[in-house]
């Protein structure tokens, strides 16, 4: 039987950096639940200020959903939707500077912002079985990662 072991990195000789990171991915929506959500008329309320709100929270908690991250400070979050007919594409932007990057952080808020939104629309989303064949979460990606010297 294999044996399965897990660490976290050594991360005390490296210097602090300024450390940047964008994720964006979508959500697939039916055209009639997009309308809903821009109208403000969805049962929960407002779908994408939840999502954001979901998201920042997310970012501060990855230490806690993902065994091997470590806890950073996070400098800022800021949250971006832009809004289609049939989806919602989202980003999640994270600054900190410390000694390890950011992009789990990104990540794990764009994807609970994601999962928020789908939450918030089961509802609408939801067909006559309480299948949801016209919703996806997709392209969930890393667009930017950076590291400069503090104070740049």
């Amino acid at each position: 039987m294999q044996q399965h072991s897990a660490s976290m990195i050594d991360i005390s000789e490296k210097g602090e950096v300024e450390r940047v990171a964008v994720a964006s991915g979508r959500i697939q929506l039916k055209r009639s639940t997009v309308e809903k959500i821009t109208g403000g008329t969805t049962k929960k309320g407002n779908v994408l200020g939840c999502a954001e709100i979901a998201a920042i929270l997310a970012v501060k908690k990855t230490p806690e959903v993902i065994p091997m991250c470590h806890q950073i400070n996070i400098e800022t979050v800021k949250v971006e939707f832009a809004v289609g007919e049939t989806d919602i594409k989202a980003s999640v932007f994270v600054k900190s500077a410390g000694k390890t990057g950011v992009e789990m952080d990104a990540l794990h808020g764009l994807s609970v912002a994601l999962l928020t939104i789908w939450d918030m629309v089961k509802a609408e989303e939801k067909d006559e079985t309480g299948n949801y064949p016209h919703t996806r979460i997709e392209e969930i990606q890393v667009d930017k990662k950076e590291k400069r010297p503090i104070g740049n």
